[in-house]
């Protein structure tokens, strides 16, 4: 079925059928034995494309008897990748086919298949070097053309007394609920561990070439290291941008590495153009200190300008169960003097430590045909991201994993996901939880039932997971006031009638918060209760005549200290404002999987570039507007008790300036700030404290997206079948 050409030590062979769909009663019997089999995988040819922008990120993997054996590294944006990689495997039975897959990889796990084949090894020639070439195929559309691999196998007989060997081989190999292949293992956890940060802070461009009919452009820059993205904010209508902006990137390669870096022109309507690419060769730059990079563009006009910093890596880990760092006292002992008090002004993007056990899960949903699933859990905070092995077929896997993440954020939130491991297609989504890390009870072994894509509503099965979280709360508080850190990888907007309307209903319930306040000032007014007019008439009177400024500040604080009291005594009003955002989401996630049948039956949105940006750019503004009426609500509401206490702490020293320092000389202090801080530091991020801390407050959607749902009491699938069986 599938095409093969082969040579022999150069010279070409013919006419052997060693790659096909399945031929194996062809073949005879192979004699009993250990058998060492040596591969060099080369290169891919004409591979299939997979990426919006015209190409692939493939790497390949190598299966026997449906247990993987071998992974390659990802060759990034590359439809002829060059391998060049060399592994040795022990075979027990030739009766086993090679079945080679190659997959696209996409960071945000969704890794597209692209193409698979079968190499036979029963008509492998014993103890010659063979060149082949397989032809990769898709079982659902065979017609389809998806390139070929370059390989050269050579099969070796092993002599002597195979027991040892076949003991190893099999230990090695042995899957089960508890135990994953050791080495598979080894290099899981290296590929994941990154070695240090690359901090990179993008601060302006010169004299870059004009795109536009007025003789300007609208540039922003994409950075790519490896499967990490960045992409900066629009600065419209300059040839000398200043964007200001700072991300982090992790550093896998103890060597340094690229960062590719792209200037494009926003256009409207059409596709963006590209104005010029440079890259950042890190292995030229020595580490623990500041580098500032005046890069010229190549393809294009301009010098780009950045600030890049390589610091050593921050506290990640994967471990076994039994490898727990915080049960051991001395080791608990370092890490709770190092977020002590008194190390407050040590290291300040240094704010904490979460250790997350993932234990096992139960009753999850069934992905595959035979009524199982191939689970794996995969661990993120912020924009660090782990993942357990996969156990298989199991709807009731036992991980027993221990991560360890560097906290930079205390808002930051914990999410974990399960999936499905699939043979020939992306991975199947099977349930999530958001956990944000200052809900978490420390030592608490909890079983939290998995939530759908969206998080609106519930799925099937529950995970069960112990999470520890330390942090120094001097540095959690001042960290609250700088830009929060964007998500590399996050889902393209798209217009969806569902969202537009929803974030419609959320700006219409702030909007008539505010009308129902103006209509109660208007009753005083027209005196439909005398007795609330002639209050509000002396409050109005007495307030006037003896106004300061420190009141306002003073006021704030008087309404936090209420709506504590309120919901000290059992009087919370929360309750009712989360039943009305899950009223709104009820059929969000329906729409969504709607939207996404109709994307792929019709293609037409991508012929109306300029309604969907138009689309987007409203549904966003709604959303982000909602989104900071509901974070001042909240924030008043006491959702985030830790951001309400802030607020007081601020609200207060706010009170007490105001109260002792006239107002010229507070507004001259900030004006004189204003004015002097590029002056003092040119390249400093620019970034207003307020804001910072508002978008630290959960919104009403983030609420119940983060909100816990009631795991099933009912008894686990394990315990149902043992009382079925007794």
């Amino acid at each position: 079925m599938f095409a093969l050409s082969l040579s022999s030590e150069g010279q070409r062979l013919s006419g052997i059928n060693i790659v096909g769909a399945s031929n194996e009663e062809l073949h005879p019997p192979s004699k009993p034995g250990m058998y060492q089999l040596d591969i060099v995988l080369k290169k891919g040819n004409n591979l299939a494309i997979r990426d919006r922008g015209g190409t692939s990120d493939p790497y390949v993997k190598f299966k026997i008897a449906g247990k993987e054996v071998f992974r390659s590294k990802t060759i990034h944006k590359n439809l002829n990748p060059v391998w060049e990689e060399k592994v040795s495997l022990l075979v027990e039975s030739l009766r086993e086919p090679l079945y080679v897959k190659v997959f696209d990889y996409d960071f945000g796990l969704q890794d597209d298949f692209m193409g698979s084949a079968y190499l036979y090894l029963e008509s492998l020639e014993h103890q010659r070097n063979l060149d082949v070439t397989i032809e990769l195929k898709d079982p659902h559309y065979p017609n389809h053309d998806l390139g070929s691999l370059d390989l050269t196998v050579k099969l070796i007989p092993k002599e002597g007394d195979f027991r040892e060997t076949t003991m190893l081989m099999r230990r090695s190999w042995k899957r089960s609920s508890k135990h994953q292949s050791l080495r598979l293992s080894d290099i899981h956890r290296k590929a994941q561990l990154w070695r240090g940060i690359v901090s990179i802070s993008l601060i302006e461009a010169h004299n870059l070439q004009p795109m536009d009919a007025n003789g300007l452009s609208d540039p922003y820059v994409k950075f790519r290291m490896g499967h990490q993205k960045y992409k900066s904010k629009t600065i419209p209508k300059t040839l000398n941008p200043q964007w200001r902006e700072q991300f982090d990137f992790h550093l896998f390669d103890e060597q340094g590495g690229f960062i590719d870096v792209t200037v494009w022109d926003k256009d409207a309507g059409k596709k963006d153009d590209f104005m010029g690419r440079c890259q950042v060769d890190l292995s030229l730059l020595s580490k623990e200190c500041t580098h500032r990079l005046d890069i010229p563009l190549d393809e294009g006009e301009g010098t780009l300008v950045l600030l890049v910093t390589l610091t050593a890596s921050a506290a990640v880990s994967i471990a076994d169960l039994s490898v727990n760092i915080l049960d051991d006292p001395r080791e608990r002992k370092e890490i709770l003097h190092r977020y002590s008090l008194l190390r407050s002004f040590n290291n300040i993007k240094d704010v904490g430590m979460v250790q997350v056990k993932v234990i096992r899960a139960e009753g999850l949903m069934a992905a595959d045909v035979t009524g199982k699933s191939d689970p794996f859990c995969v661990v993120e905070l912020s924009n660090d991201r782990l993942q357990t092995h996969t156990v298989y077929k199991n709807l009731n896997p036992e991980w027993n994993k221990v991560f360890t993440f560097n906290v930079k954020d205390i808002h930051s939130v914990l999410e974990v996901t399960v999936y499905d491991e699939d043979r020939d297609r992306s991975a199947d989504f099977l349930g999530k939880v958001a956990i944000p890390l200052l809900n978490i009870q420390n030592g608490e072994r909890k079983a939290y039932a998995l939530k759908s894509k969206e998080l609106t509503g519930p799925t099937k099965g529950v995970i069960f997971l112990e999470i520890d979280v330390i942090y120094n709360i001097v540095k959690a508080g001042m960290r609250t006031l700088i830009p929060i850190e964007q998500k590399y990888i996050e889902e393209e907007p798209r217009v969806s009638k569902q969202m537009l309307l929803q974030n419609f209903n959320r700006m219409r319930r702030c909007i008539m918060f505010l009308l129902n306040a103006g209509c109660f000032i208007n009753s005083c007014f027209e005196w439909e209760s005398p007795q609330r007019s002639i209050c509000a008439f002396l409050l109005f009177v007495v307030v006037v005549w003896n106004f300061e400024l420190y009141m306002v500040p003073l006021v704030l604080l008087m309404l936090l200290t209420w709506n504590y009291v309120l919901i000290a005594s059992g009087k919370d009003t929360r309750q009712g404002d989360v039943q009305a955002v899950e009223d709104l989401l009820e059929d969000e996630e329906e729409d969504f999987d709607r939207d996404d049948k109709d994307s792929e039956r019709k293609g037409f949105m991508n012929k109306l570039y300029a309604i969907q940006d138009v689309c987007i750019s409203v549904q966003n503004a709604l959303d982000e507007v909602a989104s900071y009426g509901e974070r001042i609500k909240n924030t008043f509401n006491w959702t985030v008790p830790f951001l309400s206490w802030l607020a007081i702490v601020a609200l207060c020293a706010a009170t007490l300036v105001v109260y002792y320092i006239p107002i010229r000389y507070i507004v001259l202090a900030w004006g004189v700030n204003k004015f002097t801080k590029k002056l003092r530091d040119p390249y400093s991020i620019d970034n207003n404290e307020l804001l910072d801390f508002l978008s630290r407050v959960p919104s009403d959607v983030q609420v119940v997206q983060y909100r816990e749902l009631k795991v099933d009491p009912s008894p686990s699938p394990n315990k149902r079948k043992k009382n079925n069986l007794g």
